[in-house]
């Protein structure tokens, strides 16, 4: 496919959660470099504008704190066309070893953060009849891995969350889409250290953050007749571990 311009969003405001790095920073880069105003949300920002870019400071798993946010965004930039819902963690442990607080914790940001952006915004996009939410899933939204209980949870939960989404804007012309990537090599590796573990992808074979950044650009840049409503991306050498 070809290269979308560097004015295809021109005029557009794109909102991004989990934005500070890894596959957040790289869609927002990606979206500014095509024209968007990209406001980034992270809990480890500073609030400031520069150029097209403004970020704020966000606990997305904090309901107030995510009122605030899309409340300064609505009332500065006007109503996103873009919402990436991209904010998560990730861990391994065996079921028993996973401690209700880690669980609790991975439900809140993979699955309850979004769920708090997307409710607060779906009124505002669907009055207008237009603009697009991008869930970033994982491959760990439909393949099950052992030690990931709580992440394959919140996963599964988020492309379910995706799917009634899907169902209820299907008329509004607002557009949905999920990305699915396989592992991508990221500073969320950097504890589990897979290079050093059997069955797991070594990180020079997995995907890079630009990668899911393409992706999510080629959706949300499509003609408004197309819904590219799902997304899956694999290294082309991996493990069946992740």
């Amino acid at each position: 496919m070809s290269d979308p311009s560097p004015t295809a969003l021109a005029g557009k405001v794109a909102l991004v959660t989990g934005a500070s790095r890894g596959i957040g920073l790289a869609v927002a880069e990606s979206l500014q470099a095509a024209g968007a105003h990209v406001v980034r949300l992270a809990r480890g920002l500073a609030d400031g504008t520069t150029g097209r870019r403004t970020d704020l400071r966000c606990d997305v798993t904090d309901p107030a704190a995510v009122e605030r946010a899309v409340g300064r965004v609505l009332s500065d930039r006007g109503i996103p066309d873009i919402v990436v819902n991209n904010a998560g963690i990730f861990f391994i442990k065996p079921v028993a070893e996973t401690t209700p607080d880690d669980f609790s914790r991975t439900l809140a940001v993979n699955l309850t953060g979004p769920f708090l952006v997307t409710r607060a915004l779906v009124p505002h996009l669907v009055g207008r009849g237009a603009g697009h939410f991008v869930t970033i899933g994982s491959i760990s939204d439909h393949v099950a891995f052992t030690g990931s209980t709580a992440y394959a949870a919140s996963k599964f939960g988020l492309r379910g969350m995706h799917e009634v989404l899907r169902a209820e804007l299907s008329r509004t012309g607002v557009r949905t889409t999920i990305v699915s990537p396989g592992p991508v090599d990221t500073p969320i590796w950097d504890p589990i250290d897979p290079d050093g573990r059997s069955g797991f992808t070594k990180r020079s074979a997995m995907l890079q953050a630009g990668d899911v950044a393409e992706a999510v650009l080629f959706a949300v840049t499509r003609a408004p007749r197309v819904d590219v409503t799902e997304i899956r991306l694999l290294p082309t050498v991996y493990s069946l571990r992740g």
